[in-house]
């Protein structure tokens, strides 16, 4: 007896979005650049070491710029024109990915700061005795 099969639906549909928030996580090792929607949803994503990069050379400005530009490819074809940027971390590719979000053309309305800072931190280990 056969079983009716069932139809796959695929949620790969061109969606219009006229704006969004780009997340960038600046790590000393990678930088991450996500881009959501309104409500958090992830549209694209690309990494430093997504874009080829290994080793040392992931943690390079340049590494950054182009996770960026890879990021924001996607966007500009759907037609994005305004955005939000929220960046975290201490990283080398800060300032870089966000010149390279500046010179695609998409307007920023914001650029913010998100980096954790503790307001006194954990409880530090006792002290060593000899």
């Amino acid at each position: 007896m056969a079983r009716p099969q069932k139809k796959i639906v695929l949620r790969r549909t061109k969606r219009k979005t006229l704006k969004g928030i780009i997340h960038i996580q600046a790590s000393f090792n990678n930088t991450i650049v996500t881009v959501t929607d309104v409500r958090g949803q992830v549209i694209s994503w690309s990494s430093a070491g997504a874009c080829g990069f290994k080793g040392a050379k992931k943690s390079t400005p340049f590494a950054a710029q182009t996770a960026a530009e890879n990021a924001i490819r996607l966007l500009v074809d759907q037609g994005m024109r305004q955005s939000e940027v929220m960046i975290s971390g201490p990283g080398p590719g800060r300032d870089t990915s966000l010149q390279a979000i500046r010179n695609s053309g998409i307007v920023l309305s914001l650029v913010r700061d998100v980096t954790p800072i503790p307001h006194n931190g954990c409880r530090p280990p006792c002290k060593r005795r000899v």
